[in-house]
This record gives structure tokens, C-alpha cells and sequence, in this order.
């Protein structure tokens, strides 16, 4: 089975995405009680909020630089030496992280995370068709859902030394995997004919330029209605993924009391379902239905968050029926999105379209750690208001964007 998959994988997406498990089994191990790991450490909520948002600030400096450094050092070398900072080096300060300090430290190195991200997605598609990518970020998704079966083994970790020791083991057991990929991923995949374009008219042009230029691609999306539409629900998609990734385990352990063991469980049953939502529905959804299909999914996500704020407390039954619904909402709606991300993005302006993205997602995003902070404080069920407003604001414009869509074509 995973033969066929990667059979029909050409040039670096195979590279690629054949080292992803070994960033995306820790990542899921340790991602599920991050929250939890510096709330056991002292680290009240509003802190743990100030700390994503400070997080967030560096990635958006590392945005703006991130597609002149990928064109200007070459996809693969701005991919490995980023990954090995902004993650190796994070996880090991992670794992040995005492106070405030420590967590500040690591979040400011994480924050130059954006960098290998836009090389990564430069490396993943130029060397792609247009009509494959659908393909490729389905099997990102799926890499990613199977990395999730593995959040137990933090559970037992979790069970077996406590939760600090657990996440100090966890943590070292990212750093070895994770630098095992980043070095095995640059030996197996190859520099892009548009990164050697690239890296030789960022030479020529210089720094100062080669920003100005860069910064211009903000202009190039305020003037295309279709990017502005199709980029306003990533935007939307990332904010509540940033509030759902630092409140939900806060929330499923601090307002519904369900045990800190049984929390490892939710990745791992998303991950199940979404597995099976590949194999039973996302082959029945026709390629005309893409943008219904996204819609669907958004509505799905708004069910399964209106499900915890209004469901009972301490039942796990009610839990796991809204964990499906927002798998199944995200596993028909999120390659999609990727890829009409992806080929809205024309690849000569790749690089710096993808870092201006970035920079606006993260200006939208930065203030959601802060704000959930804030908020739980307030009241623990406003983060998972603020998570389905932005579901809410995503279907209508995919609406808005699939009228524009229609309508271009008419033309």
C-alpha cells in the first residue's frame, strides 16, 4: 500500500514526503501536552498565551524574510539549516525548560520556523503538475493523520514518569527523529530549476531590492480578488488551528476534567477516522465538488465545536462524537484548501507570494495566543467561540470564492 502511494510521486515530493513521519510522530507525541507541560511548570494561562503570541511575532520576521532567503541560499539549503535551528535546537531547550525564561527562548527559536516552511513548500510543489498537487497534499494529510496514531505512546510516557519527565523524554526523542529527517530529506532530494533561477537573480539584485521586491508582493494580492478570497480562509483556518492547538487540551483537561491520559486518545481517534474518511468518502468526491466539499467540511468543524461548549461534562461519549466530526470536517476540507492555495500561486512568484502569505497569517494569527489566554481566563468555552467563528467565516467565503470562480469562467 504505501509502495502504490509513493509510486506515483515524481521528483522531490517523494523526497519529501517519505521523512515526514519522522517529524510528524514526535511533533503529534509532544504537540497534545505542550499546554500542559508549561502549565505543570508554573506557567499561568495568560503566560502561556504571551509566549505563543511572542512565538508568533518572530515567525512573522521570519515570514518576511523567509522567501528571499529561500530564493537567495537555494530551497534545500534554507530547508535544512532552518529546520535544524528553528526545531532541533527548540525541542532540546524544550526538553530541559525550567521557568517563563526557558520557554521564551525556545518559542523566539521556534519562531524562525517559517523559513524552512516556505522552502518546504517550494521543494514540495515546483517540481509538481498542477493537476497532481491535490494528490500530494492528501498524502501530507494522511502522513500526518498516521503520525497522530502515535500520540499514545506520549500517554504512556505521560503514565508511566509523570507528565514533566514524560515531556522531557518526548522532547529528546523529537530532537533525534526530527534531525534524522531534516539531514536524510537533503540527501534525497534535489535544488529546483526555479531555485537556481532564483538564487542567481538574488544575487544579482541584492538585499535591499530583493525586499522591496518582495514587499511589492502585497500589492499583487490586494489586487487579485481571487487571491485575497482564497487566502482569507487560510488566514481564518490558521487563526482557529493556533487557538485550538494551545486551548483544547487546557480546555478537555481544566473545564471538562476528562484525565490527562485519556487526552493522548484524541489525536489518535482523529487520526483513525480521518483514515477512514480517505478510504470510504474522499474518493466518491468528484473533482467538481472540491469547493463543496470544503464547505462541508467547515460545517462539519462548527457541529463538532458547538458539541463542546454545549455537551456534558465528563462525557467521553460526547467528546468522541464531536473528535469525528471535526476529523471528518478537516480530512474533506483541508488538502483541498492546500491546493487551491497552491495553484492560485503562480510558481515564478512562488517563493515570494507563499512569504507574504505567511507574513499575513501570522499578523492575523500573532494576536490569538494572547487573546485565547485572555479569554479562557474570562471564560474557558469563549477560545472554542472564537475557533467556530472563524469556521463560520471560512464557509462563507469559500461561497464568495466559488461565485468568483464561476463567474471567471463564464467569461
Amino acid at each position: 500500500m504505501a509502495r502504490s502511494f509513493f509510486s506515483r510521486l515524481e521528483g522531490n515530493s517523494r523526497g519529501c514526503l517519505a521523512f515526514e513521519p519522522f517529524f510528524l510522530i514526535p511533533y503529534s507525541m509532544f504537540a497534545t501536552y505542550a499546554t500542559l507541560y508549561m502549565y505543570q511548570l508554573g506557567i499561568s494561562e495568560t503566560n502561556i498565551g504571551w509566549i505563543t503570541t511572542i512565538s508568533l511575532v518572530f515567525q512573522v520576521f521570519s515570514s518576511f524574510i523567509s522567501g528571499y532567503l529561500t530564493d537567495r541560499m537555494g530551497r534545500k539549503k534554507a530547508l535544512l539549516y532552518f529546520d535544524i535551528f528553528s526545531w532541533s535546537v527548540a525541542t532540546l531547550v524544550w526538553a530541559v525548560s525550567q521557568n517563563f525564561w526557558f520557554f521564551l527562548v525556545a518559542a523566539i527559536i521556534n519562531g524562525f520556523q517559517r523559513v524552512p516552511a516556505t522552502s518546504f513548500y517550494c521543494l514540495l510543489v515546483e517540481d509538481t503538475k498542477p493537476q497532481d498537487r491535490t494528490y500530494i497534499f492528501t498524502l501530507l494529510q494522511i502522513i500526518g493523520v498516521i503520525g497522530g496514531l502515535f500520540a499514545p505512546l506520549g500517554g504512556l510516557l505521560v503514565y508511566e514518569y509523570g507528565l514533566v519527565p514524560g515531556m522531557r523524554i518526548m522532547y529528546v526523542i523529537a530532537f533525534v527523529l526530527m534531525t534524522f529527517q531534516f539531514i536524510g530529506r537533503h540527501l534525497t532530494t534535489r535544488e529546483t530549476e526555479m531555485g537556481y533561477r532564483k538564487m542567481k537573480e538574488t544575487r544579482e539584485l541584492g538585499l535591499k531590492q530583493s525586499l522591496v521586491d518582495y514587499s511589492g508582493a502585497i500589492h499583487d494580492i490586494l489586487q487579485s480578488k481571487g487571491l485575497l478570497l482564497i487566502f482569507s480562509v487560510y488566514i481564518l483556518f490558521n487563526f482557529q488551528t493556533t487557538l485550538k492547538t494551545t486551548y483544547l487540551s487546557l480546555y478537555l483537561a481544566d473545564y471538562l476534567h476528562i484525565d490527562d491520559g485519556i487526552i493522548s486518545l484524541v489525536p489518535a481517534i482523529s487520526s483513525l477516522i480521518m483514515l477512514l474518511t480517505l478510504w470510504l468518502l474522499t474518493p466518491r468526491i468528484p473533482e467538481g465538488a472540491v469547493y463543496r466539499s470544503m464547505m462541508a467540511g467547515f460545517a462539519l468543524s462548527v457541529v463538532s465545536n458547538i458539541m463542546l461548549v454545549f455537551g456534558p461534562v465528563h462525557s467521553l461519549l460526547w467528546i468522541g462524537i464531536s473528535t469525528i466530526l471535526a476529523a471528518v470536517g478537516m480530512m474533506i476540507s483541508s488538502p483541498y484548501l492546500e491546493t487551491a492555495v497552491a495553484n492560485a500561486i503562480d510558481d515564478e512568484k512562488r517563493a515570494k507570494i507563499f512569504s507574504m502569505l505567511s507574513v499575513l497569517i501570522l499578523l492575523f494569527t500573532s494576536p490569538a495566543g494572547i487573546i485565547g489566554g485572555w479569554a479562557y481566563t474570562l471564560d474557558p468555552r469563549i477560545p472554542i467561540w472564537l475557533i467556530t467563528g472563524a469556521f463560520v467565516g471560512s464557509y462563507l467565503l469559500i461561497l464568495m470564492y466559488r461565485q468568483s470562480v464561476k463567474r471567471i469562467r463564464a467569461v
